[in-house]
């Protein structure tokens, strides 16, 4: 990476919030291998295809994503030099169901290969947005759906709502090789109410999207649909508060970051700044300047796949479980972010650009959010031997963020730098709990009723980071890490010493690791050929927040299609094709891919470029206050630098102004 000048220019002083030219920006000839994919580049791609006959009438492209080369071509590329930009399209002929994973050069404008994707050994390609409506016209044209709602007393369902949500796999002889939906059933008072306050239960419909049928239609009879509505917007809850001051965050200067086309440079910072349809946001070659060296930390880093299995085992929704990256798009579904709502302060939105379901570049208008924050105290000391004059700096983070909305639920993704070094990723959950219908004062072990008649199922979020480190270079090697008291004798006469132990991972065989809140475990990455001035290896180091792994016993089906989130840390060799923990294509895939198949035994894990596949999330057991909306819900992990540095880098921040009180005290 060569280093880019640190000033920010006079058009980013405005203190005004504006797009800047980042991901959405086509060029003719990629400058970087990285760069994130343009309109241009996507046009191309549809154009090659259909050239070399590839498309028809009802070909859809579920997937385009760029085919990024590996870390060492990255890395050894230079500014000016030739790039060749691939792309991974997934083709979907709706008339047939058939599937495709075609290759194409859009630099040379040719096909590289094309093959056909076996539905049941490899999965069927992300849902379609237009599958979404053709489902519910499906469900409500079938008979046998009229005549159940017809059985509850429904008769007018135009106020019906159906929910088509991914199939998953259970190993139905009759759903081998279709392309399936599943849709439950919920219902409107008008057209702006929120359908989930009044669920119909017992009542669950597969379809066939490929036939345009309902295969099968799950009925165990009857259940009162709730009454009570679950209005959320602000007409439905009067008077509002009027003892709210205004809280304003301005920066007259404008922010202290600035960009470089996709690159971005903030506080001895460098970093690519990415964005694509599956995984959303995406941040390459995070650099750390240390005096006149601009030191590698993560070549990528991403949210690359998140499940959501419920734990009911009524046959009604026993399957629920999503894959939100690989069957849905968490990029594809990102929000339009808006200044006083989303986003608060100086604020610079990136658009970014995906594909559609026809493979046409669409742009996503104001997709990332990017600004500065006050995190509070950065450091501080008292000095008690020099009449307590004191020393303190106020802590400042970069925040790099986008919001999707998938169903009921709304995830806000947070990358945070920090000026010691320190990385940290953070989730928000908000938005509506799933529900469930009951006889009013049911009590169930596996849910909790949240209004007369409507359950919330528990649940799981179970997220997976991808890092793939490249601490002072790509040759790292992780250690595990255990906090362990010592037996009390001879060396530990008072029973109060404790110690570290570091277990170094490998080999493959060891790459599933589990978190151990009672040793405080944590994982070290290291690179054993950078030495910091006491003579250890420099490092950073992954804290989790650890909570339960996924609670589906071993064996069950969602075990099968969610084996990463067995473990709260898979470390893998790191190659091009291993981009997500459940393989390519998780939707109605069997199980057993990705973390599962790289973690075979007899492959070296020391000194080597590796993916860290990091889980972490909560188990949700709803709240009262959960409804009608949800508040937000956090989670997360941070990358630290242990012996990256030689001392606190974040010696050099400037005493904050005199009005501030956080340079040096006056000695009394």
């Amino acid at each position: 990476m060569t280093p880019l000048p640190l000033d920010p220019s006079p058009a980013e002083k405005t203190g005004t919030p504006r797009p800047l030219d980042a991901p959405s920006t086509p060029t003719a000839v990629a400058p970087h291998p990285l760069d994130p994919l343009s309109a241009e580049e996507i046009t191309t791609a549809r154009a090659v295809l259909d050239q070399a006959g590839e498309l028809r009438e009802t070909t859809r492209f579920p997937q385009v994503l760029l085919d990024e080369p590996d870390r060492h071509t990255v890395t050894a590329h230079r500014p000016g030099e030739p790039v060749t930009r691939r792309l991974r399209v997934t083709l979907l002929d709706t008339a047939t169901g058939t599937a495709r994973e075609a290759l194409v050069d859009v630099t040379a404008r040719t096909l590289v290969s094309c093959r056909e994707l076996d539905p049941v050994a490899d999965g069927q390609p992300p849902i379609l947005f237009e599958e979404y409506e053709r489902c519910e016209a499906i469900v409500k044209a079938d008979p046998g759906w009229r005549k159940a709602m017809a059985a509850r007393g429904i008769t007018d369902t135009g106020l019906a709502v159906c929910a088509p949500l991914a199939a998953g796999n259970f190993g139905r002889p009759q759903e081998r090789g279709r392309r399936m939906l599943r849709s439950l059933t919920f219902l409107c008072c008008d057209p702006t109410d929120n359908p989930f306050a009044h669920p119909v239960g017992g009542l669950v419909a597969d379809v066939d999207l490929t036939e345009g049928r309902v295969v099968r239609l799950l009925d165990t009879g009857a259940v009162p649909v709730p009454a009570e509505c679950g209005r959320y917007e602000a007409a439905y809850h009067q008077p509002a508060r009027t003892d709210l001051k205004p809280l304003e965050i301005t920066q007259p200067q404008g922010p202290s970051f600035h960009f470089d086309g996709p690159v971005l440079n903030w506080q001895n910072w460098q970093l690519r700044v990415d964005f694509n349809g599956r995984e959303g946001l995406v941040l390459h070659q995070i650099a750390h300047r240390d005096g006149d060296r601009l030191r590698p930390v993560l070549h990528r880093a991403s949210l690359a796949e998140m499940a959501v299995p419920y734990g009911e085992p009524d046959p009604t929704r026993n399957w629920v479980c999503y894959l939100d990256a690989g069957e849905y798009g968490l990029g594809r579904n990102a929000n339009a972010l808006r200044l006083g709502c989303d986003c608060l302060g100086e604020i610079h939105y990136l658009d970014a650009v995906v594909c559609d379901d026809h493979g046409r570049p669409t742009t996503l208008p104001n997709a990332v959010c990017i600004h500065e924050e006050d995190h509070g105290l950065l450091w501080k000391h008292s000095n008690m031997f020099d009449g307590f004059a004191a020393e303190s700096r106020r802590s400042r983070r970069l925040v790099i963020s986008f919001i999707a909305t998938l169903g009921n639920y709304d995830y806000g993704f947070y990358w945070y730098l920090y000026q010691d070094g320190t990385i940290e990723f953070e989730v928000k959950s908000t938005g509506l709990v799933q529900t469930a219908a009951t006889a009013p004062g049911t009590r169930t072990p596996y849910a909790t009723e949240i209004a007369p008649g409507l359950q919330a199922p528990f649940h799981q979020h179970l997220f997976c980071a991808r890092l793939d480190p490249a601490v002072d270079g790509h040759a790292n090697t992780v250690e595990e890490l255990d906090v362990l008291p010592l037996e009390t004798g001879p060396e530990n006469p008072h029973g109060n010493a404790f110690t570290v132990r570091a277990t170094a991972i490998t080999d493959s065989a060891q790459a599933g690791r589990t978190a151990d809140p009672a040793t405080g475990r944590r994982w070290r990455i290291t690179n054993p050929a950078s030495l910091n001035r006491m003579g250890q290896p420099v490092s950073y180091t992954l804290t989790p927040q650890p909570g339960p792994t996924l609670l589906a016993r071993p064996g069950s089906p969602v075990a099968a299609r969610v084996a990463y989130a067995t473990k709260h840390l898979w470390v893998t060799r790191g190659r091009p094709e291993r981009r997500y923990p459940d393989g390519d294509h998780p939707n109605q895939h069997p199980g057993g891919a990705g973390v599962l198949q790289w973690s075979e035994p007899g492959e070296s894990l020391e000194n080597t470029g590796l993916t860290l596949w990091h889980i972490f999330g909560p188990t949700h057991l709803p709240r009262l206050e959960d409804w009608p909306v949800m508040p937000v819900d956090r989670c997360g992990f941070t990358l630290k630098p242990t012996g990256f540095f030689d001392r606190n880098p974040a010696l050099d921040l400037p005493g904050e102004t005199p009005a501030g009180h956080c340079g040096p005290t006056a000695r009394e």
